[in-house]
C-alpha cells in the first residue's frame, strides 16, 4: 500500500533523512518513535504533501507519487492529524470539521445538515459531547485535539497519520482514540502511529520503527521487543535512568490553597506545596486541572476560597502579580501561550524578565546573553546558538526555552502543565533533571501531567481531580497507577 524507497531530505544543505526504506500495508497500525529531531517529523511532512522529499521514491498502491502538496496527498487518502493543532480559533467546531466541504442546498449553507454531520464524526470517533456550535478557541486543548481527529475523519482516509494524538488525552478519552484506531484498522485502514509514548506504542501498534539521526534503525513489533529496549534504541539510555531518586524532604509551605472556586471549573480545591517536593496533579480532561493552574497564576480569577504564600493571604489578580510573588506557569500549550515563535531564543527566554536587564532605558544585551546562555548551556539546549528563532527548534528544545524563561525569574513555585507533550525521551530526561535540581534547592513544583508513569515517577505526592474536585492526596510510594486512575474516574473505593 505505501512504500518508500531511498527517501531523502536536506535543509540548508544538511541532509536529515539519509534514504528511508519503508513499507507498510492496508490494516496495519505502524508506529514510527524516535527522540526529536531524529526526522519523525520531516518524514510526516513529506507523506502529507507539506515539503518535497530532495531523492527517493514514494509509492502507493503500487504507483509512484510526487506528493508535491498537501492537496495531492489528501487526493490520495493521506489525512494528517499534527502535533500542533490548526483549528481556525474563531470558527465552530462544525466550520473546522467540514472545511472546505460544508453541505449547501440553494446555494447556501445546510447548517443543519452541517451540524448533524459534525456530530456523527464527532460520535463516530468516539468523542460526542462537544457542541458543534462552540467556536475552537473556547475549547480545551484536548478537545481541540478531539475535533482535528474527527476533521481528519470526514474525508475517509485511506492512510491515518497520527502525531502525538494522545498528549493530550487520559482515561476515558484515551481508549476512545484506541477504539477509533481499532475500528479503522479493521476497515483496511493504514495507521501511522507517532508518539513518545511508549506504552501506548506496545498496546496498539503492529509494527514499531525506530528513527535516530535520520536513518530507520530498528523494524520490530511489540511481540518481540519491549519499553526498555525501545528506550535504549531512541535515547542510548535505560528506562529505568529515566526518573530521578526522590531524596528531598518537603521543607516549609510555600502555596496553600483553602476552598478554591472557579465557578464551571473547580470547587473547593485545597492544595499544599512546601519547598522541595514535587506534587503531582492528575485528572481526566475537564476534571479542572489546568483551570486551577490558570487561577494560581492569576490568569483567571476564583469565584471563592483563599490563596497563601508562605502563610500570608495573595490575591493574585493578574499574571505580573503572580510573576512578582515568585509563581511561574509553564502552560500546556507552548507555541500560543509560552513562547513568540519569530523571536529569538534569547529574547523569548528574557519575556519574563526583560525589565531586569534594563540599563539606561536600554537592554544591557551583553548581559541578557550571558544569562540566557549559561542556562542554554545548563539545559542542554540543541542547537546552543541563543540567536535562532525559537520556532526553528524542535518541541523538546522549546520547552526548554519555556523553562528558562521562568528560571531567570527565580521562582518559588514552578507550575508544570503538561511539560513534556510532544518531547522525547532524552529531552524529558533533561527536563525531569531539572525539576529534580530545583527542587533541592528549595523550590515548590506542581507537575500537571496526563502522562500517569509520569506523575509517579517525579511527584512526592499526587492529588487526583475528577469533575472539579480534589477527590485524593496520595503518597506517590504507596500508590500505583490503577488506584490513582479509579479515584480520577470516580470509582475508588
Amino acid at each position: 500500500m505505501l512504500v518508500l524507497d531511498g527517501v531523502r531530505k536536506s535543509y540548508s544543505g544538511v541532509e536529515v533523512l539519509h534514504g528511508i526504506d519503508l513499507d507498510a500495508g492496508p490494516g496495519e497500525v505502524l508506529a514510527v518513535v524516535g527522540a526529536n529531531g531524529a526526522g519523525k517529523s520531516t518524514l510526516i511532512k513529506i507523506l502529507c504533501g507539506a515539503v518535497k522529499r530532495d531523492g527517493g521514491t514514494v509509492t502507493v498502491d503500487g504507483r509512484p507519487e510526487q506528493l508535491g502538496n498537501p492537496h495531492a496527498a489528501a487526493a490520495l487518502g493521506i489525512r494528517t492529524v499534527h502535533q500542533e493543532l490548526s483549528l481556525v480559533p474563531d470558527l465552530t467546531v462544525t466550520e473546522n470539521i467540514l472545511l472546505g466541504d460544508l453541505p449547501t442546498r440553494a446555494g447556501l449553507v445546510d447548517w443543519p445538515a452541517a451540524h448533524r454531520r459534525a456530530g456523527e464524526l464527532l460520535r463516530r470517533t468516539g468523542f460526542s459531547g462537544i457542541d458543534v456550535r462552540t467556536p475552537a478557541r473556547r475549547l480545551s486543548v484536548a478537545r481541540r485535539q478531539m475535533v482535528e481527529i474527527a476533521k481528519a475523519m470526514a474525508s475517509e482516509p485511506r492512510i491515518l497519520i497520527l502525531d502525538e494524538p494522545s498528549a493530550v488525552l487520559a482515561g476515558d478519552d484515551l481508549d476512545q482514540l484506541f477504539a477509533l484506531i481499532r475500528s479503522l484498522r479493521a476497515e483496511g485502514v493504514l495507521v501511522l502511529y507517532v508518539s513518545h509514548r511508549l506504552e501506548e506504542i506496545m498496546a496498539i501498534a503492529d509494527r514499531v520503527v525506530v528513527m535516530r539521526d535520520g536513518v530507520i534503525t530498528a523494524d520490530t513489533t511489540p511481540a518481540r521487543t519491549d519499553e526498555a529496549e525501545l528506550v535504549r534504541l531512541m535515547a542510548g539510555r535505560r528506562l529505568d535512568q529515566i526518573y530521578p531518586a526522590r531524596r528531598t524532604e518537603p521543607g516549609a509551605e510555600l502555596l496553600r490553597t483553602t476552598g478554591l472556586s472557579r465557578e464551571g471549573c473547580f470547587t473547593d480545591v485545597s492544595v499544599t506545596i512546601r519547598a522541595g517536593e514535587v506534587v503531582g496533579m492528575f485528572g481526566l480532561v475537564g476534571s479542572g486541572r489546568s483551570e486551577l493552574a490558570e487561577v494560581l497564576f492569576g490568569a483567571a480569577a476564583r469565584t471563592g476560597g483563599e490563596i497563601a504564600l508562605a502563610g500570608r493571604p495573595a490575591r493574585l489578580r493578574s499574571p505580573r502579580e503572580a510573576i512578582d510573588a515568585g509563581i511561574a506557569l509553564v502552560t500546556e500549550d507552548r507555541k500560543a501561550t509560552g513562547l513568540v515563535l519569530d523571536l529569538s531564543v534569547r529574547d523569548n527566554a528574557s519575556l519574563a524578565t526583560m525589565r531586569t536587564f534594563r540599563r539606561r532605558g536600554l537592554i544591557d544585551r551583553v548581559r541578557q546573553a550571558r544569562s540566557v546562555g549559561d542556562l542554554a548551556e545548563r539545559l542542554d539546549l540543541r542547537p546552543r546558538g541563543i540567536s535562532r528563532p525559537v520556532g526553528q527548534l524542535s518541541g523538546g528544545n522549546q520547552q526548554k526555552v519555556v523553562l528558562s524563561k521562568w528560571l531567570l525569574a527565580r521562582p518559588k513555585v514552578l507550575i508544570l502543565d503538561e511539560p513534556t507533550r510532544g518531547v522525547d525521551v532524552a529531552a524529558r530526561v533533561d527536563l525531569y533533571r531539572m525539576v529534580d535540581e530545583l527542587t533541592r534547592a528549595g523550590l515548590g513544583v506542581l507537575m500537571i501531567s496526563s502522562d500517569l508513569t509520569e506523575v509517579l515517577g517525579m511527584s512526592d505526592r499526587v492529588l487526583v481531580m475528577h469533575e472539579g474536585r480534589v477527590v485524593a492526596d496520595l503518597r506517590s510510594a504507596e500508590t500505583d497507577e490503577e488506584e490513582v486512575l479509579a479515584y480520577s474516574i470516580g470509582v475508588a473505593a
